[in-house]
């Protein structure tokens, strides 16, 4: 039996048959693959758990010529306190959504797979706003698939912030590719104003490591600025379907992107 290890976490399950699963596992070695879980909705069949979205850990798994089966795994983090709130559940299940979307077999996942794990762990961290999690997710998510904006130059006239105090950007505009100076920001497609602060965090999170990512927080003011510039360019790089999406706006009780 050919039989591989990897180590990644479960992003969604369906029901196969009577009895059986289909998981769609993001792994660090295979990027995102599918694989069937024989038996995994018999009431105390092992696979049960470890089938479960959010299922971090190693799996063990057969190669067949068309297809992966699951022969086994070790279950590291369940997530389970995600599991017993419906904000956190929404946020997660959108983050992994579009782990599926910016990934595909074969192709190496590392950095999503570490930044969903990340992710999902400040979560569970009450000071750090929702909202923030997940801009400071799609921001990275998006870097990590090649989209990385332009942060250091202006994308207009190419001039360069002199340094981190120079007040010199006026805007962001995801059409454009990134920041645009403060003589710039009308010329180039819906710009977004953002305030000093913001530059900053968005020029921490594209050049960040992920184990760095969620050790900030940012004034209302610079966290709202933060999220329009991440929906944005969400909304040019990955403008995906992501049905998850659908519950974070009836939660948040509006079609506007308003986080927690």
């Amino acid at each position: 039996m050919n039989l591989e290890q990897v180590t990644g976490m479960v992003l969604s399950a369906m029901p196969i048959g009577e009895y059986d699963k289909r998981v769609v596992i993001l792994t660090k070695e295979r990027g995102r693959i599918s694989a069937f879980a024989k038996g995994a909705r018999r009431t105390n069949n092992a696979f049960m758990a470890c089938t479960q979205p959010f299922a971090f850990g190693n799996f063990t798994l057969y190669q067949g010529r068309n297809s992966y089966t699951l022969n086994g795994a070790e279950i590291q983090n369940y997530f389970d306190d995600i599991k017993g709130d419906i904000d956190k559940i929404s946020y997660a299940s959108y983050f992994c959504e579009v782990a599926a979307y910016l990934t595909y077999e074969n192709m190496e996942a590392i950095g999503i797979l570490k930044l969903l794990y990340q992710s999902l762990k400040a979560l569970n961290v009450e000071k750090i706003p929702n909202d923030l999690i997940r801009a400071i997710f799609e921001l990275k998510a998006l870097t990590f698939n090649g989209e990385m904006p332009q942060v250091f130059e202006c994308v207009k006239c190419r001039r360069k912030q002199v340094d981190l105090h120079d007040v010199f950007y006026g805007g962001f505009s995801s059409r454009a590719g990134g920041m645009c100076c403060r003589e710039c920001v009308e010329t180039v497609p819906e710009p977004i104003k953002i305030s000093p602060s913001t530059v900053y965090a968005i020029q921490y999170i594209v050049t960040s490591k992920v184990e760095k990512l969620f050790t900030f927080l940012l004034e209302d003011t610079s966290k709202e600025e933060l999220c329009r510039v991440a929906k944005q360019y969400m909304s040019v790089f990955a403008n995906g379907n992501f049905h998850s999406l659908e519950m974070l706006e009836i939660l948040s009780g509006t079609i506007e992107y308003s986080g927690k």
